[in-house]
């Protein structure tokens, strides 16, 4: 009886590694400077038109792929024009046509955006930044960080947050 329960168990865990929701879809970077780090899956594009079809225009995304973007502070500082305590946080963005809402989340461990309305309370900074178009489309969905912006880059749009 013992040896059916075992393996009951291990099968359930092994169905809920192939189907479950921690298996990852994209390939995955971090990305970091002196003063910031963030780790995000990296999606394709792959020929499919990403803001306002696959990513809804006013819809919480999870800025990247699989599990939500973590952003790390090592020091205090002003993000998207708002003081921010050091610390991780996860950063969610809502996508519009000329400007994106951009959210830090105290909830780390999130997957996707699906439980967004669950831990919307533990936001701890929006603000809202313009979006840039651009003439020449990037296949790859992008981080980058410079001394004074996180930049988000994929098809045919940029986002760039100021830092301080």
């Amino acid at each position: 009886m013992k040896k059916l329960f075992f393996l009951c168990v291990a099968f359930a865990g092994i169905v809920q590694l192939a189907c479950g929701q921690g298996s990852r879809k994209s390939p995955h970077e971090t990305v970091s400077n002196a003063d910031i780090s963030v780790t995000y899956g990296r999606p394709f594009a792959k020929g499919r038109e990403i803001f306002g079809k696959l990513e809804k225009y006013g819809q919480v995304w999870r800025t990247g792929a699989d599990e939500a973007t973590e952003i790390t502070f090592k020091r205090d500082m002003t993000f998207a024009g708002k003081s921010i305590t050091k610390g991780t946080y996860t950063l969610f963005t809502i996508p519009g046509e000329t400007q994106w809402t951009i959210i830090l989340n105290s909830k780390l461990g999130e997957w996707g955006a699906y439980g967004y309305d669950k831990i919307k309370d533990k936001n701890v900074l929006e603000s809202k930044v313009s979006s840039t178009k651009l003439t020449t489309k990037v296949e790859q969905f992008t981080i980058a960080l410079s001394s004074s912006a996180v930049v988000l880059s994929w098809d045919n749009v940029e986002v760039s947050i100021p830092i301080k």
